[in-house]
């Protein structure tokens, strides 16, 4: 038997940053987020020769354990360790035997939720192979706990659930790890047509994520960055009646604002590089844009007219980066077994 599974990562599109427990706690985060058609592999294969193999091939690191109960943290693909040993201590309470394979569509430190995705993704293959009675909300919390807790990795909430879930969703996050994820039904010519307005760009610049959301969370007493995460929570709300108004000069005034305000909230999250790509992009025909994610790098998207996006897609692929090709998804984590 081999099981499989495949995991959509994420466009942050509004609201991020609210999802992180030391603003949502106090005041309530929303996020709106959609998957997009880049994802997350994962094979797992049972074995029976007591050995756990974790293989990642896009870093270039596989690393061959003797199966116990608790794996010793290393260095190597610790999470995948720490996926492990949840699992084992809350749901299988004996060792495994197994090689489990991942990569990813895009670099680490994109900005498109990918570690989150990963954690989402192998979970899902466990789940799919050892039938656990776990759902959609249990996946994503699972998820959250693993990386923010267990691993201790700053960030927030919505890559776990967007990962889970897929599709268009608003998501509410309040205290104690509560959320509610209301999936949007948008009309498909909406999508389409948001789609034919959106570019996205890789700018080759890979960052840690956890490294700008501890630098976010030192700025969150100040009442500048403050208002301007309260203005960001407001940007989601907006975004979510844009769409279903199909109001993209709105859409596009928010991603605007949204890059703005995460300027004010943490200066790291741009650079002079982001900055001339950004002016590049608005001299050749984009109303608006940010980044996806964090910041620092990773992919940055921006909304144009259509007619003007060839012309915007040849002139960025001539920079240190390129534009990447995608659709919205409607699907979230799946998995299968051969």
């Amino acid at each position: 038997m081999i099981v499989r599974s495949q995991t959509p990562l994420r466009l942050g599109l509004a609201g991020g940053g609210t999802d992180i427990n030391l603003y949502s706690d106090k005041y309530t985060g929303y996020v709106l987020n959609a998957t997009i058609s880049l994802y997350i592999h994962c094979t797992l294969i049972p074995l029976n020769n007591e050995k756990i193999i974790f293989d990642s091939a896009d870093s270039g690191i596989y690393v061959e354990y003797k199966s116990e109960n608790f794996l010793e943290n290393d260095g190597k693909l610790d999470l995948y360790k720490a996926i492990y040993n949840r699992l084992v201590k809350d749901y299988i309470k004996k060792p495994l035997s197994f090689s489990l394979h991942t990569y990813s569509d895009v670099p680490s430190g994109s900005g498109l939720g990918g570690s989150s995705t990963l954690v989402v993704g192998i979970i899902k293959a466990f789940v799919e192979w050892l039938n656990l009675p776990l759902g959609e909300y249990d996946i994503a919390k699972l998820a959250y706990e693993i990386e923010r807790e267990d691993m201790g990795i700053v960030g927030g909430a919505q890559d776990q659930y967007a990962a889970t879930f897929g599709g268009f969703n608003f998501m509410e996050f309040y205290e104690n790890k509560k959320v509610i994820v209301n999936p949007l039904r948008i009309k498909n010519w909406i999508t389409s047509e948001f789609e034919a307005r959106i570019l996205l760009y890789f700018t080759n610049i890979t960052r840690e994520a956890k490294d700008i959301e501890e630098h976010k969370k030192g700025k969150l007493g100040d009442e500048n960055s403050l208002n301007a995460m309260h203005s960001i929570k407001q940007d989601a709300l907006d975004m979510k009646e844009a769409l279903f108004k199909a109001d993209f000069e709105k859409i596009a005034q928010i991603l605007g604002k949204s890059w703005k305000s995460k300027k004010i909230i943490s200066e790291i999250v741009s650079n002079d590089e982001l900055e001339r790509i950004y002016n590049l992009a608005m001299e050749n025909g984009a109303y608006s844009g940010k980044t996806s994610g964090a910041g620092a790098g990773g992919f940055m998207f921006f909304m144009v007219d259509p007619i003007k996006k060839y012309k915007l897609k040849q002139i960025l692929n001539k920079e240190q980066g390129y534009v990447q090709e995608f659709y919205f998804t409607k699907e979230g984590a799946k998995s299968w077994k051969i």
